[in-house]
């Protein structure tokens, strides 16, 4: 075991956890990877909650309870997962206060169904806030037309906000705009601003996959050359606007009101092609400020055998900007596949969801006591 955990930790990039379960939380395995593995945080989503639901560990008495208590099988769900993001929050409190609030968070996602929705988006956030009731809680609003404003009055009501979904540079700039334009509501309001924290969730192995699938069918010596460099050229660009945008005057007038930068958060950091090294990108995405959730299986090969060797993403953006064009030149477009991807997501997490009601109000109707 190499020790590039730490040393991706010294080079200021945050390393959280892509997975909660039940058991992760009683078993004293997240307590674990926070005390050996420099794990600084939880992300959750509709996908990881039905996996750990489904699986039963931990949930039976919880379910039992929700049965005779006769609730639908929304409200068991929420209950569920409120209870688990709120003890892992508990157990990374110590993270939180150690670093001034910026670490030690656990995200979970609105309800998926209500992507396009933005009141609706809005009322779900405040809920989840208060239901899980912990001031180290992100409430996940994915990067929609209709999530934006959405983002900006949560962030203005002084909730902490972890943006999901971001897979464009443009719609990464606009939902730094929704935050910025949080903040300065927050600030009219007469909030703390060095109490709201947010995080945008920029997708990175999902682009490979996509553009790769195109360049393969298109087969020919130029387009292969192309294969695996797509999605490290548009994470590192998004980090080129966020330098950008966090050196604007617009956010010298919040800084100087002591309010947070949103950090980069590289998610979607397991590689889906077994051609390219599975730490790829953690490696090559190291630069300060920024956020990696990793899956369990990349955190292990990263803590065996990752090659961390200083800030990978300083001096890139002209490569970065030529591999992109390259890309286009092979009539593959990034606007269409980077859409395609955002409405791909925003489906996968609400099947998910949907599939969690599914297997929920099975295990309810199991439990539920006879009469009498």
């Amino acid at each position: 075991m190499t020790d590039a955990l730490k040393r991706l930790s010294d080079e200021g990039v945050a390393i959280w956890l892509d997975d909660l379960s039940r058991k992760r939380i009683t078993s004293g395995n997240l307590a674990e990877l926070i005390d050996q593995q420099h794990v600084v945080g939880v992300t959750t989503n509709p996908s990881i909650f039905q996996k750990a639901i489904s699986s039963g560990d931990g949930y039976e008495q919880q379910l039992a309870d929700l049965a005779a208590r006769k609730v639908t099988v929304e409200e068991a769900i929420r209950m569920i997962t409120t209870a688990d993001v709120r003890d892992a929050a508990d157990i990374l409190r110590p993270v939180f206060d150690a670093t001034g609030g910026q670490d030690g968070r656990v995200s979970i996602e609105v309800d998926p169904r209500l992507a396009h929705n933005t009141a609706a988006t809005i009322a779900e956030a405040k809920q989840l806030a208060w239901l899980v009731d912990r001031p180290n809680t992100l409430i996940k609003i994915p990067a929609t037309k209709a999530g934006l404003p959405a983002i900006t009055e949560v962030i203005g009501l002084g909730i902490s906000v972890n943006v999901t979904l971001i897979f464009s540079l443009e719609r990464y700039r606009e939902v730094m705009d929704a935050y910025l334009a949080g903040l300065e509501k927050a600030k009219e309001r007469g909030l703390d601003l060095e109490k709201i924290h947010s995080v945008a969730s920029f997708f990175v192995s999902r682009v490979d996959t996509e553009i790769d699938q195109r360049i393969d069918a298109l087969g020919t010596d130029e387009a292969k050359a192309q294969r695996g460099k797509a999605a490290l050229a548009n994470a590192r660009l998004a980090y080129e606007a966020y330098e950008e945008v966090f050196s604007s005057d617009r956010w010298v007038a919040l800084d100087k009101a002591h309010a947070n930068k949103q950090r980069p958060l590289w998610a979607s950091t397991g590689v889906k092609d077994k051609a390219y090294k599975d730490t790829l990108y953690v490696d090559d995405l190291v630069a300060p400020g920024t956020v990696n959730t990793m899956p369990e299986a990349t955190l292990e090969a990263t803590a065996d055998h990752g090659q961390i060797t200083g800030n990978t993403i300083a001096g890139t953006y002209e490569q970065a900007r030529a591999d992109i064009e390259a890309v286009e030149k092979l009539g593959i477009s990034y606007d269409e596949v980077v859409q395609l991807l955002e409405d791909e997501g925003v489906d996968k997490f609400e099947a998910a969801w949907n599939d969690l009601l599914k297997s929920t109000e099975a295990e309810l109707k199991r439990l539920t006591p006879s009469e009498g």
